[in-house]
């Protein structure tokens, strides 16, 4: 087998307890890497538009990459793709933390679950033997509490990837969660949903004794070594004060969101809720995942006081503007306790504060009362009721479970306009920026491909951040319009990379560039693979992406942004009166990609990136 790999994928049927083993030829590997890669590929392959998300036919794909369990800094992130039960279309999450490595050194390279369990269970994988094991006794336990069990239970050396009771109970915006209290999340898309419709509480590692082979070890750690000091440099702040740093930057430049995305500023509470001011109250100590030189996690603490007790992973940018600003809560307590209570539940902290805001807003229009939201005070600035929400959110009790169901869910149960700023891009809910203060995040939110998502980084690249072996030497203005279709399918390509090959996207920040992932897979497998062949793999990967959801009957008409993002001004602050003019990127976009003017890949383009057998699920020829 190549290097980096094992060669061994676990396929589990839940519902007739059948486990084996399923091998893919080099050259697919070579094509697809790893990670969303591959199981896109996987996942393509075997689901489609018929595909009931939470039903037994769906895969949870949980795929390692040939970085993990090697030298590489940040290796080991996961990747977990299915079908999307908040969309109904491409799902994928990617996490750090240790079990990536974890489940990589018992000799596998991914899991694929397919069926139903009968009752509540867990998978527990060792060096010997893989085993569906009584789960009984852990349902309805929170994540932290789970994992503190599942150490007494099998061992402290123990690693699981979990689901909270919101996964259990199937709301639409649970995700997985590992490392306990140092709460690293698979938020986005609901697939802790999923994980919780196959009645699979948890997926256990025991960390094994295993490695795989490195073709050119010195030649990897002599790379590494080399840019160590610039990645440690580079992203000192970061270490610091962790992501939630950036909260005061971003308000400041218009890219935070406010008050359900209708708010301007919130320049006092940016400061409250910042990471300094973190640093200076309730952070005890910070952590990091796998082989990480960043440590951007937070530990923080709080003992006294109406949001007492807290104790574990702290506030990060995306929760800090979820909990935060969009809810106008400037309590940072507030914020922490929602934080964890995220965690806990097993909820995406960025759909659970949109929808969170969302609910503020439908009760000032008067479209709901105090008396849908079981006697909760749901207003502005009320971290206590934001906090209370939660639960029921969690728990999915009486209006919870129909936040639960995520904003573009709710909008319409709720009706009588409420969808008009029901903030979502294909029903996944954004993250916490705003594309009125960058043009390019606009477009990233209306083509990506499981929906509202930031991850393609774009938005660095109009800040102060420079790539310039992607073709970007200086950093392109924020409200700049041409150009910015080649710098989001660019970057869409380039993460989809790292992805795959299940590294931290923050690297970028320290220096890495796209000869260092050439390098390094090369040192790793043995392949003489090359920058430009790289480039064309992540283009492949979208690409396969973007053909699943053309299965599932997304095209042009769907590659938009809500009311609220595309038709209202902000009207003080750092992107003052701007809108985003998507149509001009869009064709700018489409044009650079190779597809057409209604958003769909070319058979010319497909042929080129050797997907000729997606060709038959064009709509029509193209």
């Amino acid at each position: 087998m190549v290097g980096g790999y094992f060669g061994k994928f676990l396929r589990v049927n839940l519902t007739d307890k059948k486990i084996d083993l399923i091998e893919f030829t080099e050259n697919t590997l070579r094509q697809y890497l790893g990670g969303t890669g591959l199981g896109a590929r996987v996942l393509y392959d075997h689901t489609g538009s018929p595909t009931d998300p939470l039903g037994p036919e769906n895969l949870l794909i949980v795929m390692s990459s040939p970085f993990a369990a090697t030298p590489i800094p940040t290796s080991g992130r996961i990747d977990v793709v299915a079908k999307s039960p908040l969309t109904g279309i491409w799902g994928e999450a990617e996490c750090g933390g240790y079990w990536g490595s974890g489940f990589k050194q018992t000799g596998y390279d991914g899991i694929i679950l397919k069926g139903k369990c009968n009752s509540p269970s867990y998978v527990l994988i060792t060096d010997e033997k893989v085993e569906i094991k009584d789960a009984r006794h852990l349902w309805g336990l929170d994540t932290y509490e789970l994992d503190e069990r599942l150490k007494k239970e099998i061992s402290p050396k123990m690693r699981a990837l979990v689901i909270g009771p919101a996964g259990e109970k199937m709301a639409r915006i649970a995700g997985l969660f590992t490392d306990g209290m140092h709460g690293r999340a698979v938020g986005r898309a609901g697939l802790g949903a999923v994980m919780g419709s196959k009645n699979i509480k948890a997926l256990v590692v025991l960390e094994g004794s295993k490695r795989p082979t490195l073709v050119n070890r010195e030649k990897l750690l002599e790379s590494i070594k080399k840019i160590t000091p610039d990645l440690v440099q580079k992203t000192e702040k970061r270490k610091k004060y962790g992501t939630l740093a950036s909260i005061p930057f971003c308000e400041e430049t218009g890219d935070l969101p406010i008050k359900n995305w209708a708010g301007d500023r919130f320049k006092e509470g940016a400061l409250k809720i910042s990471g300094e001011r973190m640093t200076e109250t309730i952070l005890v100590n910070t952590y990091h995942c796998n082989n990480c030189p960043m440590s951007c996690g937070r530990v923080v603490k709080i003992d006294q006081g109406e949001y007492a007790p807290v104790y574990g992973s702290g506030p990060e940018y995306e929760t800090g503007g979820s909990f935060g600003s969009m809810c106008l809560v400037d309590d940072l307590e507030a914020v922490a306790k929602a934080h964890e209570l995220a965690n806990r539940y097993g909820l995406d902290g960025i759909s659970a504060g949109n929808a969170i805001a969302f609910a503020m807003e439908a009760l000032e229009k008067g479209l709901i009362t105090k008396k849908d939201l079981d006697g909760i005070e749901l207003t502005w600035g009320n971290g206590r009721a934001m906090v209370e929400m939660l639960h029921k959110i969690g728990q999915r009790e009486g209006f919870g479970w129909i936040l639960g169901e995520g904003v573009k869910r709710a909008a319409r149960q709720i009706g009588k306009g409420a969808e008009e700023f029901a903030v979502e891009v294909k029903g996944l809910e954004p993250p916490m920026h705003d594309p009125r203060a960058l043009a390019s995040v606009g477009l990233a939110y209306a083509t990506h491909p499981r929906g509202a998502c930031h991850t393609a980084m774009s938005q660095a690249l109009e800040v102060k951040m420079a790539l310039p072996d992607m073709g970007y030497p200086n950093p392109l203005p924020p409200f700049q319009v041409e150009g910015k279709g080649v710098l989001v399918a660019t970057m869409q390509d380039y993460i989809a990379l790292f992805n795959s090959l299940g590294i931290c996207r923050f690297m970028l920040f320290g220096g890495l560039t796209i000869n260092h992932l050439a390098e390094w897979l090369q040192n790793v497998t043995g392949w003489d693979i090359t920058v430009e062949e790289l480039k064309k793999t992540g283009e492949r990967l979208t690409n396969l992406k973007r053909m699943y959801n053309v299965r599932c009957g997304i095209s042009r008409k769907d590659d938009t942004l809500p009311p609220r993002l595309l038709s209202h001004r902000r009207k003080e602050g750092g992107a003052v009166n701007y809108l985003p003019r998507l149509g001009e990127m869009l064709n700018e976009y489409y044009e650079y990609r190779g597809w057409s003017e209604e958003g769909y890949p070319t058979r010319k383009k497909l042929k080129e990136l050797g997907l000729t057998d997606e060709i038959k699920d064009l709509p029509y020829p193209t």
